[in-house]
């Protein structure tokens, strides 16, 4: 079996000389070969291209030219598999006829070397009628009555047509690297040529030199959905600049997806989708007969973090009844259950008297007696509106992610950007330095704002920062000045987080290390306002998510 990465390898060739093709479509859990190999800054697709193929499976592989990263995994492959079928077909960037008659030529060499590898003829008849059999165009498929999203970018994954097919929203169009088929319009001419110029007629990708179709296309399919994916991927800038240019000129709601092609990632890119798709605001037309206790409805919400696990207790009102935070154990589900019956004591109500419940948080999905789960995102963005109406910013800084949401007037999500898969200004990345300065994380932010010394923490990697901090201690500085110092690089993190939204007051922070003052007023100095803290800020997520409840009983709450 031969793999193969890029839209414009010529596949037919080799399915037509009675060989095996495939698309390679990394899924891995680690790039512990491709760091060993290859640079640590080389883009995750080709790392997880080198993780599939040392697996055994492939007998070769088909590049194309379309950028360094691929050319430096050819040369690695090169060196690794010798006796593997490993070729680079050098792809014309422009799409003339100049161009055809070069890639024919090149094309014909990568006949003549295959054939000698394998020992397998070409036979001109039978590739030209399976060409004449692979007529296909990039296509428009909208559904009436569903969300229909467009994707964009680099090629998207399996995890993401997954989650919008399990989600039942309509891919509208796949315009990335995978979603387009070959076109090719027969004619007399040599059979390579017509293939030749079938691939490079193509919907262009990036990489080629006139995108103005390209651009017309995208502008055309882009007005016709609710909304738009742009996948890039990790350490590929290629595709950031044309996003860049498309959320400039585009209306449409679009989410920046960024993955690394590791299996991980799959909580994240869950959360980010489903936090784009609520914020499109498809109304739940099956609403249920609320439960009522003396009159009155009550609804749960409960945010399951990876510190903390906090709940409401709400009635139809929207006022609050009763509210709870306790620490997340080894088991977000254990915890789940805990609050449950010990918020329902606090209360005084029974599980039979809550009309619904809703999770939140990325524990959400273990809450086996939640109605419905809603992303973090979402219920901040709601939760923040209910305690402060002018908020159009939030920051949360959780135990294990940071993240920024943009808001109108209505509480509505408009904008959000989420940290990566790193504990780098985080409530995670607090508790570490606490334990190294041997103080209290409660007392953390609180020794900071007695520092007299500016000490800039030069790394925001967990690991860096450690070994920097334990430097610091080494040099006998002092736990306030080193404590300012992490408060600092956190405000930093945080900053680049709130500018990627917008700096649109009124700010809000939420989550626990809202109440971490050192944290608190670095951040005020950065973004030069005042952050408005709710006397509980790690039940802002909760709070939205009683509310997701509440808005269930339209006419009955």
């Amino acid at each position: 079996m031969i793999g193969y990465i890029c839209k414009y390898a010529p596949v037919e060739i080799l399915e037509c000389m009675g060989t095996e093709v495939k698309r390679i479509e990394p899924s891995v859990t680690n790039f512990n070969q491709a760091d060993m190999k290859m640079h640590p800054n080389i883009c995750s697709f080709a790392k997880g291209v080198l993780e599939e193929l040392s697996g055994g499976e492939y007998e070769g592989v088909l590049l194309t030219t379309c950028c360094d990263s691929i050319r430096r995994l050819y040369d690695v492959l090169k060196k690794e598999f010798p006796d593997k079928f490993i070729y680079l077909l050098d792809t014309p960037r422009i799409s003339g006829e100049a161009a055809v008659e070069l890639y024919e030529k090149r094309i014909q060499k990568l006949v003549l070397a295959y054939q000698e590898f394998s020992g397998k003829m070409l036979d001109e008849e039978k590739l030209r009628a399976y060409m004449e059999k692979a007529k296909a165009s990039p296509k428009l498929n909208l559904q009436k009555g569903a969300i229909n999203i467009g994707i964009l970018g680099a090629r998207a994954n399996e995890t993401i047509l997954e989650v919008l097919e399990n989600k039942g929203v309509n891919t509208a169009f796949n315009l990335t690297c995978t979603g387009i088929r070959h076109q090719f319009e027969m004619t007399e001419e040599p059979i390579l040529r017509i293939l030749s110029r079938g691939l490079l007629n193509q919907f262009p990708c990036m990489r080629m030199t006139d995108t103005a179709n390209r651009d017309a296309l995208i502008r055309k399919f882009a007005d016709s959905v609710d909304g738009i994916i742009y996948h890039t991927v990790q350490f590929c800038d290629n595709y950031s600049y044309e996003y860049s240019w498309l959320k400039g000129i585009e209306k449409k709601p679009m989410l920046l997806l960024e993955t690394d092609y590791t299996k991980q990632s799959y909580g994240q890119i869950l959360t980010r989708m489903e936090a784009f798709l609520e914020s499109l605001g498809k109304e739940d037309k099956n609403k249920d007969k609320a439960i009522r206790r003396n009159g009155k409805v009550y609804v749960l919400g409960v945010d399951s973090g990876s510190t903390s696990t906090n709940a409401v207790i709400m009635d139809q009102d929207r006022n609050l009844i009763a509210s709870k935070v306790i620490r997340t154990g080894a088991k977000s589900g254990e915890s789940a259950e805990r609050i449950l019956k010990e918020i329902l004591s606090d209360a005084g109500l029974k599980r039979e008297d809550l009309s619904r419940i809703v999770s939140t948080g990325y524990g959400r999905v273990s809450i086996p007696y939640a109605d419905e789960n809603v992303t973090e995102i979402s219920c901040h963005g709601r939760g923040a509106h209910y305690f402060n109406n002018q908020v159009r910013t939030i920051l949360d800084i959780g135990g294990q992610d940071s993240k920024a949401i943009h808001l109108n007037e209505k509480g509505e999500v408009t904008d959000f950007v989420m940290n990566d898969k790193c504990a780098a200004g985080t409530g995670r990345f607090l508790e570490m330095i606490a334990r190294t300065l041997e103080v209290e994380i409660g007392e953390l932010g609180r020794i900071a704002l007695e520092s007299k010394e500016h000490i800039e923490i030069t790394s925001m990697c967990s690991v860096f920062a450690e070994s920097e901090v334990i430097s610091l201690i080494a040099n006998n500085k002092e736990k306030a000045d080193i404590a300012h110092g992490v408060c600092n690089a956190i405000s930093n993190k945080a900053f680049s987080l709130l500018k990627r939204v917008g700096l649109k007051e009124t700010f809000m922070m939420t989550g626990g290390v809202a109440k971490n003052p050192g944290v608190v007023k670095c951040v005020e100095e950065k973004i030069h306002s005042k952050l408005y803290i709710c006397e509980e800020p790690e039940i802002v997520g909760a709070v939205g998510a009683a509310i997701y409840a509440l808005d269930h009983f339209t006419g009955e709450a």
